[in-house]
Formats: C-alpha cells, structure tokens, sequence
C-alpha cells in the first residue's frame, strides 16, 4: 500500500521533461491518485487478484497488485429482479357486478327468445342444453321399459319379442339422437357467445390500459400486462365456455334426476339425498384452498413472462452484455417456481376430483346394495331399479362433471379476477374532459407557480421545490443544470403525465388542471424527448401518428420541415418503408428526425424538446438541429439541455440545481455572472479538450 502511495506522489511531483505529458493531465491525474481510497476486504470467500490501470495518452499504466490480504469475491448471487411484495391482484376478488353488466345484452336477448328469436346464438345455446339435459333425464325411463318389457318375456313368448320391443327401442334411438342434435347445437353455438364475452373484456382491458396513469406503468411490467391480456383473458374464456355448457346441463341434470329418482323409489332417493350434501361441503372446504392456489400461479406465470419480455424487449442491450446466459437463469428460475405451483395446484385439483370419484361411486355401490332388497321385498320392479341406477349414474357423472368443472372455475374466476382488477382501475389522471383553448386564441405562455413535486414511487424525495418559471409567448427557454436535477421533470409535467404536489401550472392563464389533457397532448404541445419510439410500421404512418386525419401531402411538408424528406425518398420504398420494431433499422439521427416531423404535422402552439440531441453523434446532432432550429420560429418552446453548445442562443437560459432555479439570463448575462451556468460551461469546454486533443504516448 505505501508502495502505490509513493507511487502516486511520483507521478504528481514528476517533472515534464521526463515524461512527455500534457500540463492539465500532470495536475488532474495528481489530484485523482491523491483522492484514492483503496478498500480491503477480507471476510468473504474466495481470493482474487486485481490491478490499477492509469490512462496516459492513448495508453495504460497498470499496477499488479498482490497483496497479503486480498480482496475477495463475494459468493452472493445477484438479479435484476425486484423483490415482490406479494401484490399484483392475488387478493383481488372476482367483480360478478361488472361481469353480469357485460353479459346484460346477452340476458335481454335471452329474455326476448321466450317470444322471439331476437338472438339466435344466446336463446339456442341456452334452450339446446336445457332440452338435451331434459333428455337425458327422459332416456332412464325409457331404457326401464325396456328392461320390464325384457324381464317379462319368457322363453315361450319370443314371437312376440320384437314387437313388444319395438316401439320402446324406437323411442329411445329417437331420444339418443335429439340428445346428439341439441348437444351439438349448444356446445357450436355457446363459442359464438363465449368469444363475443372475451372480446368485449379484452376491449375493455385494454381501453383501461390504455388510459391509466403514467404513474401505474411505472409500478408496472409491460409483460405483466401483455400476460393479462392474452393468457388471462383466455383462461377466462375457457372456463366460461366450458363451464356454462357443462355446468349448465349438469345442474339441469341433477335437479332433474333427483325428481325422476323420488318418483320412482322415495326410499331410495332420501337415502342418496342424505349423503350428497357431506360430499359437497368437503370439496367447499378444498375449494377455498384451491382457488389461492391457482391466484398465486397465475400471478407467477405473469412474472416469468414480464421476465421473457423484458430480456426480448431490450436483446440489444442483452447482446452488449453477453448476458444471455444470466437472463435464461433469471428467466429459468422464474418458469421453475411457476411450475412448482402449478404442480402443487394440479395434485390438489387431482385429490379434489379424486375424492368425488370415490364418493359418487360409493353412493352407486350403496343404491345397488339398497335397490336390490327393495327388489327382493316386491317393492320395486327390476325395470324401475334400472331406471333409478342409469338415473344413479347420470347424477354421478353430473356431479362428477362439476367436480371437473369446479378447478376450471377457480382457474377462470382467477383470471378473471385479475383482468377486471385493471379493468375497473380508475386513473387519477383523466383521459378527456376539461377546457380547450381555440387556436385563434391560443398564445402559448407557460407559467410554472411554486410547485412541489415528487414522483408517486419515491414519495419521500422532492424533485422539484418551490419550482417557478415563466415562459412568455413565441420564446425559447432552456433549461440545464447537472444530471438529477429535475429538468426532464418539468417537460413530464408540463404534458401532465403527473399532477403536481403543490403550486400550480398554466398555460395562458388556465390551470392544467382544467384543461382537456386529450386536447393538451394531441394539438397544444408538441414533444420529442431523447429516444423517440417508432412502430413498426411505414414511415408514412408514423408521420401521421402525430395527426390521424393528415393527408400524405401533409405529411411530406412535416418531413420536409424536419430535414427528413431527402433520407427518406432515398429509402427503396420511400414513405412506404415499413421500419423495424422501435425504429431500430433507421440511423439514430432519421429516427430523430422522423420523431421531429411527427411533432410538427400537428402543428403545436408549444414545442417541448428534452434533450433532443444528446444521443447523437456531432454529424447527426448538427443535422437534427437544424431541422430544430427551423421549426421554433413562432413558437413557444421549452428545451431541456444537456450540450450547452445547443441553446446558446435562447432567450432564456434557466439553470435548474436540486429541483430549483438558481440562475437565469440570456447566455452573456450568465457568463458574466461567472456562477453554476459559467461552471458548466468551463467544465463541458474542458472535457471537449480532452477529448479532442490528442496527446502522445509518455516517455520514462
């Protein structure tokens, strides 16, 4: 360790002439070696060895270091996961309200068939599972006449076998094939009603998505969403279709039986009545757990979904990294523990429809035991104790039914549970409503009034304090300071993504508040921040997402005013080229480019710029900002700065330091002042020095 402080004071103390160094570096170097504090730590696992590397020139110094006690790697495991609170909608309960006010159309229409058919798909469906419970309910009587007609037959009587037989066969082959009509036609025409369901909640999903507040999506994984509205939606679906038809003529069966059963042995009927209900409440009670089973499964696929989504959204930066080995770990453990649930959900659903099995046999085996010795006392005929098992059968194969169909209705309640939690989420922020100020008397002047101001997940930190700024009608207004300071706070703010804490915000005079955001983003502000995205559509439309009703001539006025016109028609297919997803196969300066021309085409009063420029090269940058430089004429303009090079000829230049104006001027008046604004100039005027000057290699 002394060895690298002596080091560093002979570096800082060394005279030019025996290395060949640059003046600011000599001192600048000597300042950062003195600053160094180097950490030891040897508690944790395994030695590694490490090195100090110096920049000088275009090359390195480095130190070897190979200490007595080394620094150690540490054996924690690391992820770019978010510990979960255990949120998300698991403890959401299904909204049945919100649920029937979706299927009211279809109930009216239900109604409406008991006098017409004024829709077909609702009334069939409903009437044919009715009607092919009905005959399902018939088909044991008749299949006991026939067992009486058999039974009394002798072996002297067969001549008149057929004919005693005919008439019961024909009635029952009659039954067996309405039975498979009226099936068919409830289980084709129950789909049509089940999709018209699920579209009209995929709609309504979407639309709230839609508009939600900024503040939710920061809360919130695009995958999470995605997942609801595919898998959950289509869980849903399914349970809803299987379960209306099924259950439908389940229960229908059921009821139906138990009446059949009475009339044919009373005795025998209160036996098996006695026993069901012990059965049912059993699998109420599994129920319960089963449905928080299939709650935390689900809530689980959707995180491993985020996790897919994520990784594939962003693969470049993935690639960059060489971090696809780590995120198909991250994205392993994740499908490992929805498996894991699953599995748990699935051998609870396997026990519950495993216990009804053996309950519903019992009672068969039980009404065989009892039916055979009321037979032997002469109270039942051998035709009425087949009716009564087939019967027997019919409502254990129903209540076996719903027993199936009780895990798919925990499966589609939870889904849809999770799908109307969004649904029904009211944003803060509404998306239309409030005053729109006309064109021809809109002016353009913004007013910032003392406002506070801290984002909905950090709700302890302030980013914006006592925050006043005017920006008069048709100037141009820079904001800069250092990173963190809140600049891009007041773009977001000023478009209403969030509303304010304290204070006030205006534009000619009316409150943000009262205006019409719709009204407010879509025609009164223009914004380009520092990565447009793009849709994966052509240039044309992108253009035109700006102003939907644009016609192409208009669109090509906007490109052209932002420069984009030529790079464009030079594309093969020109305003027609269908880019990649996010604008990936367009250069960084076209996609800004094209994002300018698609602020423009809805010619704004107010033109927001958040650091347009800073992500691009010093060719791109000059280009874009001269596509910039010819649209702010005339208009209000708010331009957020990081290159200071960029806004020098603002009308005012506000700096912006720990969520306040410290200073604001024209550029002369703040270099004058020599404070925070003349401190960032020194400072980007030296790093551009360094980076422009070239120095040679040092000499020992």
């Amino acid at each position: 360790m002394g060895k690298i402080l002596s080091l560093c004071k002979y570096l800082h103390q060394v005279q030019l002439s025996s290395l060949k160094i640059h003046p600011s570096w000599t001192q600048k170097t000597g300042t950062f070696l003195n600053s160094i504090k180097l950490k030891w730590s040897p508690k944790h696992g395994q030695c590694i060895k490490y090195a100090l590397s110096l920049p000088i020139g275009y090359g390195l110094i480095t130190f070897k270091l190979n200490p007595k006690t080394a620094l150690c790697a540490p054996k924690v495991k690391h992820s770019r996961l978010v510990k979960d609170d255990g949120g998300g909608g698991s403890n959401t309960k299904f909204d049945w309200k919100q649920f029937f006010q979706m299927l009211v159309p279809e109930m009216w229409y239900l109604l409406a068939a008991v006098i017409g058919w004024d829709d077909p798909p609702m009334h069939r469906c409903i009437t044919a599972a009715v009607a092919a419970a009905l005959v399902n309910i018939k088909i044991p009587l008749l299949l006991g006449d026939m067992v009486n007609v058999v039974s009394n037959m002798t072996k002297e009587a067969t001549s008149d076998f057929i004919n005693n037989l005919r008439i019961p066969a024909i009635k029952l082959m009659m039954f067996y094939s309405l039975q498979g009509l009226l099936t068919f036609i409830y289980i084709s025409l129950l789909s049509t009603v089940g999709e018209n369901v699920a579209a009209q909640m995929r709609i309504k999903l979407f639309d709230s998505l839609l508009r939600q507040d900024v503040e939710f999506f920061d809360t919130h994984k695009t995958g999470e969403l995605v997942d609801r509205l595919t898998s959950d939606i289509q869980d849903f679906k399914s349970s809803f279709k299987l379960c209306i038809s099924q259950g439908l003529r389940a229960v229908t069966q059921t009821i139906g039986c138990v009446f059949t059963l009475y009339a044919i042995s009373p005795k025998l009927t209160v036996l098996m009545v006695t026993v069901i209900p012990a059965v049912i409440g059993v699998g109420t009670m599994m129920g319960s757990g089963l449905r928080a089973l299939s709650k935390a499964a689900q809530d689980q696929v959707a995180k491993s979904t985020a996790v897919a989504d994520e990784a594939l959204g962003n693969v470049r930066t993935v690639r960059a990294f060489a971090m696809e080995t780590k995120e198909n770990e991250i994205f392993s453990q994740q499908v490992e523990l929805s498996k894991k649930m699953n599995i748990n959900l699935g051998l609870g659903i396997g026990a519950f429809q495993g216990l009804s099995n053996v309950a519903l046999n019992g009672i068969v085996l039980g009404t065989l035991f009892a039916g055979g010795y009321l037979m032997s006392g002469g109270e039942i005929t051998a035709g009425d104790l087949m009716s009564f098992l087939v019967a027997s059968q019919t409502i254990e194969r129903s209540l076996a039914q719903m027993s199936f169909l009780f895990g798919n209705v925990v499966k589609g309640m939870s889904a849809g549970a999770r799908a109307f939690e969004f649904i029904n989420n009211e944003p803060k922020i509404p998306i239309k409503g409030g005053k729109i100020i006309p064109y021809y008397a809109m002016y353009g002047d913004v007013e910032f009034e003392h406002v506070n101001f801290s984002y909905p997940t950090r709700a302890g930190q302030k980013v914006l304090k006592d925050f006043s700024l005017k920006v008069p009608r048709g100037t141009v207004v820079a904001l800069v300071g250092l990173s963190g300071g809140g600049k891009s706070t007041v773009a977001a703010l000023l478009e209403r993504f969030y509303d304010i804490d304290e204070g006030k915000i205006s534009i000619d005079g009316v409150s943000l508040k009262e205006l019409d955001p719709t009204w407010l983003r879509g025609k009164a502000i223009g914004f380009i921040n520092q990565e447009p995205v793009l849709f994966a559509t052509s240039v044309m439309e992108n253009i035109r997402y700006g102003r939907p009703d644009a016609t192409d001539v208009e669109v090509i006025e906007a490109a052209s005013m932002a420069n984009a016109d030529g790079f464009i028609r030079s594309f093969p297919e020109g305003y027609d080229t269908v880019l990649g997803e996010r604008g990936v196969t367009v250069s960084g300066g076209q996609k800004q480019r094209i994002a300018i021309a698609r602020a423009l085409i809805k010619n704004p009063s107010i033109l927001v710029l958040d650091e347009a420029t800073s992500a691009l090269d010093a060719e791109s940058e000059q280009i874009v900002q001269a596509a910039l430089d010819n649209v702010v004429k005339g208009r209000t303009v708010l331009i957020i700065a990081h290159r200071l090079s960029t806004i020098r000829d603002a009308d005012i230049i506000a700096v912006v330091s720990n969520g306040q104006i410290v200073e604001q001027g024209s550029h002369d008046e703040l270099r004058k002042k020599k404070g925070l604004y003349w401190e960032l100039i020194r400072k980007q005027e030296l790093e551009e020095e360094i980076q422009t000057h070239q120095w040679g290699r040092p000499e020992f």
